[in-house]
């Protein structure tokens, strides 16, 4: 699928759930990866993968870090997927501002030193308002409406000044990620089993959905194609949130027969976080598609099915 050009590459939010994922393929297709991590105990925990320290809310980074690499992809970020008190709203924001803040200033001043040709920056659909029939392509409209809303454009204007440093940049708008190993998959697993799996409001909005190898694939796809500009990481053929709870317990082999939750029993257990759920985001895959790149599982409930018996 890949051209056989060998990249070095430095990837930071490396431990995460998606970093971890690239990592481990870049390595079995023979790249050579550098991560960047704020815990020193980590420095190892990737190999052959090489850490390096950073401390972004210090402004301290280990420049070695850039010897040799093209390709930086910038994952780093705390997760959405916790209450929305105001301490955790503070980190979802700064834990990716400050990161890039301190990535620019770096890579402006070692321009000279360095051979880095594209940077990578991972981005979310969540930039986009809900709809419930408006399918979203990158070059949409985009306001701030809502909290997610503003950190995504926020995050995306600190990105953006990568490109008066001479480099190609790219944004991927990542969608809903399925992996049996966190995130809604793992949140889902035992609700389904015990066939209490249900849709939360409507049932009607819209998840724009993304299987892990697809995501992953298409990452190390943009760095070797090169391209250029914002890409949504959806899978080609979202589907409604009913849909989707009921290609889950398909693929477990549950039943699924409960009424749709209400939305206010969803905000009155995890507050404004809800809207994670309650939102409706129909995101186009078309760019990345006639850009040549492929997806392994572009049907909800083919992909469902791998990831069960690979949970």
């Amino acid at each position: 699928m890949f051209a056989e050009k060998k990249m070095k590459l430095l990837i930071t939010g490396a431990t995460g759930l998606i970093g971890k994922e690239i990592v481990s393929k870049a390595h079995e297709l023979g790249h050579t990866v550098h991560f960047l991590t704020t815990r020193s105990s980590e420095i190892n925990s990737l190999a052959p993968a090489k850490g390096f320290l950073w401390n972004p809310d210090q402004g301290e980074i280990d420049t070695t870090c850039f010897e040799g690499v093209e390709v930086v992809m910038h994952l780093a970020g705390a997760s959405v997927s916790k209450r929305w008190t105001s301490a955790n709203k503070e980190k979802i924001r700064s834990s990716r501002i400050i990161p890039t803040q301190l990535l620019v200033q770096e890579v402006e001043k070692n321009k000279s030193l360095h051979q880095i040709r594209q940077i990578i920056s991972a981005s979310a659909i969540g930039i986009y308002p809900s709809h419930f029939n408006k399918m979203m392509k990158e070059d949409a409209n985009v306001t701030s409406n809502s909290f997610l809303e503003s950190v995504v454009i926020d995050w995306e204007k600190e990105v953006d000044r990568f490109e008066l440093l001479g480099v190609t940049l790219s944004k991927i708008r990542i969608g809903l990620v399925l992996t049996p190993k966190g995130g809604v998959m793992q949140t889902l697993k035992l609700p389904t089993l015990l066939g209490l799996g249900a849709a939360f409001g409507s049932g009607q909005q819209g998840q724009s959905w993304i299987h892990i190898d697809d995501l992953v694939a298409m990452f190390l796809f943009m760095a070797q194609q090169q391209c250029e500009g914002i890409y949504n990481a959806v899978a080609p053929n979202p589907v409604t949130q009913n849909e989707f709870m009921k290609a889950l317990a398909k693929a477990y082999n549950r039943p699924y027969f409960l009424p749709r939750l209400p939305a206010f029993l969803l905000r009155f257990l995890v507050g404004e976080m809800g809207q994670l759920v309650l939102e409706s985001h129909w995101v186009s895959a078309q760019k990345i598609k006639e850009k040549g790149f492929a997806f392994q599982y572009p049907e909800i409930l083919s992909a469902c099915k791998h990831l069960v018996s690979n949970s």
